[in-house]
């Protein structure tokens, strides 16, 4: 069956950096084009970035931009964000998407940034 699993999400003070890890498993992830997102308490869910299949583009949301890096290993059927200069604001659950005419959510990691 499909399965996203993320990983990575934590507790982390402002200024400091956290790795998200999205694990794809039961479709073909090097198809897929590849996406995370979050949630704020109380706020709709947001598009943070997005890589193409092969990796060959990649789009940010203003808010992360320059602090944020996405990234994937289609060996390793894995996705990546790299999360720097954490803020407040960045707290919120981050959720993977994979997305192909039909899309595939993972539950979501935690993420907090509080001193």
């Amino acid at each position: 069956q499909v399965q996203l699993v993320e990983s990575g999400g934590g507790l982390v003070q402002p200024g400091g950096s956290l790795r998200l890890s999205c694990e794809a498993s039961g479709f073909t992830f090097s198809t897929f084009g590849m996406s995370w997102y979050r949630q704020a308490p109380g706020k709709e869910r947001e598009l943070v970035a997005s890589i193409a299949h092969d990796a060959s583009s990649t789009n940010y949301a203003d808010s992360v931009k320059g602090r944020f890096t996405i990234s994937r290993d289609n060996a390793k059927n894995t996705m990546y964000l790299q999360m720097n200069s954490l803020k407040s604001e960045d707290t919120a659950v981050y959720y993977c998407n994979a997305r192909r005419i039909i899309e595939f959510w993972g539950q979501g990691t935690q993420v907090t940034v509080s001193s």
